[in-house]
């Protein structure tokens, strides 16, 4: 993924993510689907795409996104507009990251940031396409991979492409976490 596919990406996301139960407890109800746009554009244009790796298909349907475990901290207009987006809902957020602390942690591990594909082209194995393919580059570095996630039906999909369950939590008042983890596949 390059900088001009950020506009369509964080639309992907948004379409993704609508309905999904983490985004749907700590981002705004208030104009949801521009609030997720937003979030994922920061994200992918000031974490991922300068310091990880990000996919996006051809079709510009999904995407996915990795960053690495010494990421600096983002700037601190970055992190204002992302309090901003979350609104009313960002002390859910600030609680939520206290509790996952609690979770088992791979620290050298890279994070698999997000993976999403448009609710048009979900079912036809593209998130799964843009997993291997992340994975394979992390693999070819030797870099182990984590993962939270925030519906159950996800963890099949994790599962299939080496992730293990870690730990689970639910939040006070939010929805369940599952945190995942997948050692790097060596080669026979």
């Amino acid at each position: 993924m390059r900088a001009p596919d950020l506009d369509r990406a964080a639309g992907v996301l948004a379409d993704a993510f609508t309905g999904y139960p983490w985004t749907d407890w700590c981002v705004a109800a208030d104009s949801h689907t521009e609030r997720l746009a937003g979030l994922q554009r920061i994200y992918l244009e000031h974490m991922a795409l300068p310091y990880g790796a990000a996919y996006i298909d051809a079709s510009g349907s999904g995407v996915a996104a990795f960053v690495p475990p010494d990421m600096p901290e983002p700037a601190e207009s970055v992190v204002s507009k992302i309090v901003e987006l979350h609104g009313d809902r960002v002390g859910r957020l600030v609680e939520a990251e206290n509790q996952l602390s609690r979770l088992p942690a791979e620290p050298d591990a890279w994070t698999l940031a997000t993976v999403g594909v448009t609710r048009a082209g979900q079912g036809a194995g593209l998130g799964g396409a843009l997993l291997k393919a992340g994975l394979a580059e992390l693999d070819r570095h030797e870099r182990a991979c984590s993962l939270d996630t925030s519906t159950d039906r996800n963890l099949p999909l994790y599962e299939r492409h080496g992730f293990v369950v870690t730990g689970h939590i639910t939040l006070d008042g939010g929805p369940d976490v599952w945190r995942m983890h997948r050692q790097v596949a060596r080669r026979a």
